[in-house]
């Protein structure tokens, strides 16, 4: 049974690049693939834009509750939410 989606193998590559270069002519090849790389670099740049700032409006993520971070070491432990800290 054949795949319905095989790649071209061989001499097909050769036909397809026969009948690219009759379609577009040689002298615009060069300026067709720079064009599609200059797009790519603009998709990766703004998909790269757009992650950054998700990432950093959600900040770290959330410290694991019970734990006790430097911050509560120095000022002498953690306190619960909603607890306010009594003077003794």
């Amino acid at each position: 049974m054949v795949p319905l989606l095989e790649l071209p193998q061989g001499g097909e590559w050769i036909v397809i690049l026969v009948i690219v270069v009759l379609l577009f002519g040689a002298k615009k090849l060069p300026e067709l693939s720079r064009n599609a790389a200059r797009a790519m670099v603009e998709f990766k740049k703004a998909t790269s834009e757009t992650e950054a700032p998700a990432v950093a409006a959600t900040g770290p993520a959330p410290a694991a509750q019970g734990s006790i971070g430097p911050a509560d070491l120095e000022s002498g432990g953690a306190q619960g939410v909603g607890e306010e800290r009594r003077g003794v």
